[in-house]
Formats: structure tokens, sequence, C-alpha cells
């Protein structure tokens, strides 16, 4: 069965957060495919099932000032952000075809990113105990994942062009001491999001092991829609 890639563009978190719950439902019961999201979010800190509250040092009104609201969620670690010209993959996925195993669930999704960057030239890596992928010592992809029903939802956020200010307003991923950095920090040059998008449905048959398909967002969701018999899906803008 083949994965079904669609570019949802920009979208609030909550509403993303919410729609993928419905895609795990149907993914879970066999009536979708395995899928895989790309957006952007608005600026927005979303906060993980392990955050812990000295991560997050201003309080609700004075990031709003700044500009960026705060959601919490239930995909694993601590707090990170998310905004315009940062990549952000959804990959709701039934982990029984890629090997029913969390660890190897955590280490292809960071092989992914890897071999992406590879296409730029720039050398990925693992930076144990932590989940996500380096460049020397500086962050540019976090990654963070809820399991339920053995499908897996939320996924890994690529800093591609986006601002990295607002990372200096937390701890990023709860982890003190480290930079974070971006694609078009390391190259000194603007790097297309459709670009990266291309580049990482590419390199999925490696990884993966599986092909992908591109599906529009307006058939996506109005077929989504039908599946959960609801109209609302069909209203993101």
């Amino acid at each position: 069965m083949q994965i079904s890639a669609v570019n949802l563009g920009t979208i609030p978190y909550k509403d993303c957060f919410q729609l993928q719950q419905k895609i795990l439902e149907q993914v879970a019961l066999g009536t979708l495919s395995d899928t895989l999201l790309f957006v952007e979010h608005p600026p927005v800190y979303s906060l993980g099932a392990n955050f812990h509250k000295e991560n997050l040092p201003m309080t609700i009104e004075e990031y709003a000032k700044l500009g960026v609201s705060i959601e919490p969620t239930d995909r694993g670690g601590d707090i990170t952000y998310h905004g315009p010209g940062q990549l952000v993959a959804y990959p709701i996925f039934h982990l029984e075809r890629y090997g029913k195993d969390l660890h190897l669930w955590l280490r292809n999704l960071e092989q992914w990113v890897i071999e992406v960057l590879a296409e730029s030239g720039l050398a990925g890596r693992r930076f144990a105990p932590h989940t996500g992928v380096w460049i020397d010592d500086q962050k540019i992809c976090a990654i963070g994942i809820k399991v339920r029903r053995w499908v897996s939802m939320h996924g890994i956020a690529l800093n591609v062009s986006n601002d990295l200010a607002p990372f200096e307003w937390i701890v990023p991923c709860g982890i003190e001491g480290y930079g974070v950095t971006s694609l078009f920090k390391e190259l000194g040059k603007e790097v297309a999001l459709d670009e990266v998008r291309q580049r990482m449905t590419a390199v999925i048959p490696n990884v993966f092991h599986n092909s992908v398909e591109w599906q529009g967002r307006e058939p996506f969701l109005e077929n989504l829609s039908r599946l959960c018999d609801t109209n609302e899906l069909t209203n993101f803008h």
C-alpha cells in the first residue's frame, strides 16, 4: 500500500493536531493508507508530554506579545517551536508495516532527515540520548511522536528558513547548552520549502521501503470528511 503525501500548506497547530487524530483512526481501520502530511504552522510553541515549566521561562502574555502562541499536545518530548519557513512533516503510518518497534521508528525518522540533509551536502548526525538530528552541536530537526493502536502521529520539524530567534526564548526540547540551526544558516542561501519536500519524498523508499503518491489537498480533505461523516474538515484555511 503506497504512502499518500499531502501538502496542507499553512494550518494552525491545534487544527492540524485534531486532523491528525482523525487520520490516525482511519489508518488504524484500514480505510486510509499511510498518510504523510506536510505543513507549516503559524508561530507556536508545542508542549510535549514531558514538558517542564522551567523550559518556558516567560508568561503566556509575554509570548503573545512576541507573536507566539502556546499549545499543549500529546507527543513525546518537551517544548519546541514551529513557525513559517520550517517544514513540518507528520507521517501517520501503521507501524506494523515498518517493524512494529518504536526505537526503530525513531531511528528511521532520524535517518530520513539525515539523508535529506546529505542531498544538500550537510552531515546530519544523531546525538544520543537525545532524539532528533544535529549538525555538529546545533539541532536542525526536532522529532516527537505519539503512537496509538500501533499508528504513529506527530513527527518532525526541520528548520529550513524559519526565524531562529523564538528558540532563544525557551529551552528547546529541554536541552541546555546547545544551539539551533537551519538549512539557511548552514548553506548561507535560501532553500525553497517545495524543494525540501520533494527531497523528503524522494528518499522515502530508501528508508521506509515504500513508494509515495501525492494527493491534492482538497480531494484528500473531502475524502476524509466522507470517511469521518463530517463537513468540518473541508473548512481549513
